[in-house]
Order: C-alpha cells, then sequence, then structure tokens
C-alpha cells in the first residue's frame, strides 16, 4: 500500500525536529524540546497552505489524514521515553513549565472554541434512530 503525503511529513518532521533540537541547547537541556509538536505545526499550515492553492492531490490529502491521526500514539509513545524522575529532581523549574503549559491551555481553549463558524450539532441517542 502507498502512503501518500509522506514526503510532505517527512520534510516538516524533519524542520520539527532539528528546531526541537536547536531549541533544547537554547534552553539549556539536553533533549528536543517540543519537535513533534513543531513539525504537527507546519503540517497544518504547510497542508493548509496547499489546500488553499490546489496543489494538493486527493490521494496525498488522505495520506496526511492518516498520519495525522496517528499523532497522539506517537506523542504518547515517544513521551513515556522521557526520564520525568530526573526533569522532577532536576528543580520546581520543569514542574513550574508544565503547570504553566497547562494553564496557558486551558486559557485557550474559549478563545479557540469562538474561531469559526457554528457547525451543526451532532444528533443525540434517539434523533439519529429511525423509528
Amino acid at each position: 500500500m502507498a502512503i501518500y503525503g509522506l514526503t510532505l511529513l517527512s520534510a516538516c518532521m524533519f524542520v520539527g525536529v532539528m528546531l526541537g533540537d536547536i531549541l533544547g541547547k537554547v534552553v539549556g537541556v539536553e533533549a528536543n524540546v517540543g519537535g513533534v509538536g513543531f513539525a504537527m505545526l507546519f503540517l497544518i499550515l504547510v497542508s493548509d497552505y496547499l489546500l488553499e492553492h490546489d496543489k494538493l492531490s486527493l490521494k496525498a490529502q488522505s495520506g496526511i489524514k492518516f498520519w495525522s491521526m496517528m499523532y497522539i500514539p506517537v506523542v504518547v509513545a515517544m513521551t513515556a521515553r522521557q526520564n520525568v524522575v530526573a526533569a522532577v529532581k532536576g528543580g520546581p523549574m520543569a514542574i513550574l513549565c508544565g503547570v504553566l503549559a497547562v494553564i496557558v491551555a486551558f486559557a485557550f481553549v474559549p478563545i479557540i472554541s469562538k474561531i469559526g463558524e457554528k457547525g451543526t450539532p451532532l444528533p443525540g441517542k434517539d434523533q439519529g434512530k429511525e423509528a
């Protein structure tokens, strides 16, 4: 089975991991800091740009959709490798960064939810069934 869109995904992953490594060195951590997140952000931005300009085939779109659905398992597998105990022993800065990241993420939920048009609500349990 051919996986379409893999070149775009690979390029975004390469740039994201490279940026995460550079950010890790700047911060003083000997690890990749946010590389997968940067890669997914680049993938979203580049694929959106290509879609707007009709440069992305339907096969490539389906391939990118497939890899986008694989994002969560990949991130879980990558974070399982992180040494959380060493980060916590490293000082309160790791805990403070984690808590601040969660607070910022929660603060952005209402802002992001207001973006875009109102959609049609999903049918309830009884609405989707035929009599």
